[in-house]
């Protein structure tokens, strides 16, 4: 069987990337990055694990991939995968399975208004790509088609075959974790920090004592309920919860970052500040 090595494309996927390309080395011989121009800390960390990184700014295209793919002078067979919000780490071994059906190229594009169209038939400039599987000499035909081209256009000698992707379910305020990169960046600092129980932990401790405090006073000051009575017992009530609260969460955050260093120590590449 010929060796393989997995390209990820994609750009600014930081709270990802580590935990792709740790996946992707277990099932390849060799991993790359195919970076699209990340703005965030996406390279640093592929190369912090030693994974050799691509630049490329040009068409998300299957020619044009092939052909850059091509100039890494590499002999394996290629799968390159694109890195998107429906991509999920149990997909990685199922598209590896594709490189092992005897396929000069295996792709298939993105469908996320459920076009009914031959994928076969659609050019390679009005779709976008999800996955391209292909021997060398996969991508050296596919490299001399032109962005108008379609599947169809390829050497009939070749063995092809080309499908679309499922589509995202439809799911309103649906939020991945690309998206909701700021409050996970938030959530990993404050376990990063290793200073959750000065973080929580005092202000919590504080609004707790005052709102006892404060509970007792309402007890000796009120001797009777009414609208005023029952605004102030209310409001004590609350900052008594949420200093109990912050004090819970301060634990909980300082359990966990424990629990992350415990198992950042089992990962051979898992990066470590310079």
């Amino acid at each position: 069987m010929e060796s393989l090595r997995i390209v990820l494309m994609g750009k600014d996927f930081e709270l990802r990337v580590v935990s792709l390309i740790t996946r992707s080395r277990e099932l390849s011989d060799e991993v790359l990055l195919l970076d699209l121009g990340s703005s965030d800390s996406t390279v640093d960390l592929a190369k912090k694990v030693n994974c050799e990184v691509l630049s490329y700014s040009g068409e998300t295209i299957a020619p044009k991939l092939a052909t850059k793919l091509l100039t890494t002078d590499s002999e394996k067979t290629s799968l390159l995968i694109n890195v998107n919000s429906r991509l999920k780490l149990r997909d990685i071994p199922l598209l590896v399975n594709r490189t092992k059906e005897n396929w000069d190229i295996h792709m298939s594009f993105l469908n996320n208004e459920g076009n009914k169209t031959n994928p076969q038939e659609m050019d390679y400039r009005s779709v976008e790509i999800s996955h391209l599987a292909a021997t060398q000499l996969g991508l050296e035909k596919l490299s001399k088609a032109d962005a108008e081209d379609s599947p169809m256009d390829l050497d009939e000698d070749l063995r092809v075959r080309v499908l679309y992707s499922k589509p995202l379910p439809k799911v309103k305020q649906r939020e991945s974790l690309a998206t909701a990169s700021r409050f996970a960046q938030l959530f990993y600092w404050m376990l990063e920090s290793r200073h959750p129980l000065i973080l929580f932990g005092v202000p919590g401790i504080v609004l707790f004592a005052v709102g006892y405090k404060l509970s007792g006073d309402v007890l000796d000051n009120f001797q009777e309920w009414n609208q005023t009575s029952l605004g102030v017992g209310l409001a004590v009530i609350a900052i008594t919860l949420l200093g109990l609260f912050a004090m819970m969460v301060g634990l909980i955050l300082y359990i966990m970052g424990k629990q992350v260093k415990q198992i950042q120590s089992h990962y051979e590449f898992w990066p470590t500040e310079d």
